[in-house]
């Protein structure tokens, strides 16, 4: 990095190898679209280079990658005609209301998840799982849990409080979770969930609620 704001282009394309792919993967998961992802990712390393003075090492040099990234594609998101997008003003939905959602379905896995995801199949699922998050959640989702930032960070990437990042963050959670258990669920295990003490599990084949 020392050398690339020195201007050795070679030090850049360097860093250019190290992060291009981490960029692309968080690009086209935030705008579910290839074309735009290269284009995104073309943009965050203009920037980058454009912008090498000012950075500071307050962060990594891939965390700084991921908040030019993830303004780029905000904007894409923002822009684009005709889609049913959800705002992500933290004044829309009160999400630190406090009220955490309760699972729908619960089961034991067949299998442990650390054998899933090894998976390719599995990494499919998850990622059509993600996709089905709305946008809010699922940005969260991204930058916290697979990007690795931190809630302060995300806050002000999102422009939400810390608060709204904490809550929308469990609420990822859970709908991923309860996606991913019907389709890892044994459902012959599986049962509805209860506020206070758990129930026994329901008969073989009644898996729903």
């Amino acid at each position: 990095m020392t050398r690339a704001q020195g201007g050795d282009l070679d030090a850049f394309e360097e860093l250019v190898r190290r992060h291009e792919k981490r960029v692309y993967a968080l690009a086209r998961r935030m705008l579910r679209d290839p074309h735009d992802a290269e284009d995104i990712t073309q943009q965050t390393f203009l920037s980058a280079l454009e912008n090498l003075d000012r950075f500071r090492g307050d962060a990594s040099f891939g965390t700084w990658l991921m908040r030019i990234a993830t303004h780029a594609a905000l904007k894409v998101l923002r822009k684009r005609a005709g889609l049913d997008t959800v705002s992500l003003d933290e004044n829309t939905e009160p999400d630190a209301d406090g009220r955490i959602p309760r699972p729908e379905f619960v089961a034991d896995w067949k299998e442990s998840p650390e054998r899933l995801v090894r998976r390719r199949e599995t990494r499919d699922l998850i990622e059509r799982a993600l996709a089905e998050l709305d946008e809010k959640h699922r940005l969260v989702f991204l930058l916290r849990d697979v990007e690795g930032l931190s809630v302060r960070e995300t806050a002000e990437i999102l422009g939400i409080t810390e608060a709204n990042v904490k809550v929308r963050l469990l609420r990822a959670r859970l709908a991923l979770r309860e996606r991913l258990t019907r389709w890892f669920g044994d459902p012959d295990r599986g049962r509805a969930p209860h506020r206070h003490d758990p129930e026994p599990p329901s008969p073989p084949g009644e898996s729903g609620h």
